[in-house]
């Protein structure tokens, strides 16, 4: 039983990643089809916030804590740097440099929150322990995986000819837009890009660092982060108001666009959200952090067959080294972990021993006294 409930953050992270996996090519989808990237935040906070009040009012109406204006203050400023603002900083980030570019950024993530950490006291690091040099050389590794996976192309694996001339006619497309602008405005929206993807990064981080303080101060999952995504509908739809006026970008085009807002509403920001809180709380926010690059890796695997994307050379070395690194990384947690309750086990028996003496030594003054 106990190593069951060791397993399960892992377990609930792999389909955290999956989910998220799925909701990053639908997103990929309705996007090309010309929806609203802040239209789409804010219906996807909106949906998660619908589904996500009835159960928290049902699951933990009895042992819900007083909502004080102190976390309310908190659940607003996770909104914005784990919800709202976040993702128009990485969607911006997309529009403006490139995919492959920002999921070098996602890919930092880890790492960032693990250096946040220390300060907080979140993370401990011991470089003379085992435990210690894992986790520098797990982040280091997974580092030097996700730049690979990002930065090396290398030679492809898989013979798609039959789609290179679709692929040809994109690729001609997607190329002969950005000529069209002068080279002063491509550099000044691909600095931009990557200003918002810096932003995002720094952003979502705090988000988990911030998640492991209001796991303590209001434990009720379902009920903060449907407080969350409500604050987060509210703000996303205050910047969708102020930056467009056009409100026929607010009608769907299609069922693809509704099922994905429905999709990533429910699931993507609804149960993912609560899963991240609850492993944010049973394991940390590094740990949480650590599967981020998982999914790129599944997007890929998923990209190959259905897509047909092809795969090549970096993205396998690239993957294969971010699993090495996530794994030396979660070994050390874990023999953080280990050592945690051996010490409180060694604790706990030598205080367990210190009472006999005290007590020997009290009755043997109480005798004296008596005797006097």
């Amino acid at each position: 039983m106990k190593t069951s409930e060791e397993w399960k953050p892992f377990m609930v992270m792999i389909a955290i990643d999956f989910s998220s996996t799925i909701v990053n090519i639908l997103l990929k989808k309705v996007l090309e089809e010309g929806m609203d990237h802040l239209v789409f935040i804010t219906y996807r906070l909106s949906i998660s916030t619908i589904f996500l009040v009835p159960i928290s009012y049902f699951w933990e109406r009895n042992g819900r804590p007083r909502l004080t204006f102190r976390i309310l203050c908190y659940l607003f400023f996770s909104a914005i740097v784990g919800a709202s603002v976040t993702q128009y900083f990485f969607l911006l980030g997309i529009q403006y440099t490139s995919a492959t570019f920002a999921c070098a950024f996602v890919n930092m993530v880890p790492v960032i929150t693990f250096i946040m950490a220390l300060p907080f006291g979140l993370e401990t690091l011991n470089i003379k322990c085992n435990s210690g040099k894992a986790k520098i050389l797990g982040t280091l590794v997974c580092v030097g995986g996700a730049l690979l996976l990002t930065l090396y192309k290398g030679k492809p694996l898989f013979d798609v000819s039959h789609y290179e001339s679709a692929a040809a006619s994109t690729g001609m497309r997607s190329v002969m837009k950005p000529r069209s602008s002068p080279p002063t405005r491509i550099i000044e929206k691909w600095t931009i890009g990557v200003i918002a993807l810096i932003l995002g990064t720094l952003f979502w981080s705090s988000w988990f660092i911030l998640q492991s303080t209001i796991g303590k101060l209001y434990p009720c999952r379902y009920s903060s982060t449907a407080i969350m995504t409500l604050f987060g509908a509210i703000q996303s739809a205050i910047l969708a108001l102020s930056t467009g006026r056009d409100l026929s970008m607010w009608i769907p085009n299609g069922r693809i666009q509704i099922l994905t807002v429905l999709y990533s509403g429910m699931v993507g920001s609804g149960l993912c959200y609560v899963g991240m809180s609850w492993c944010v709380k049973k394991r940390g926010p590094v740990f949480t952090a650590a599967f981020s690059p998982l999914v790129q890796i599944m997007s890929a695997m998923i990209d190959i067959p259905v897509l047909h994307e092809q795969l090549h050379l970096g993205s396998v070395l690239g993957s294969m080294l971010v699993m090495v690194g996530l794994y030396i990384l979660l070994w050390g947690k874990s023999k953080d972990n280990q050592n945690g309750v051996t010490n409180l086990v060694e604790e706990g028996g030598n205080k367990e021993q210190v009472p006999p003496p005290q007590t020997t030594q009290h009755v043997a003054i109480t005798c004296d006294t008596r005797s006097n």
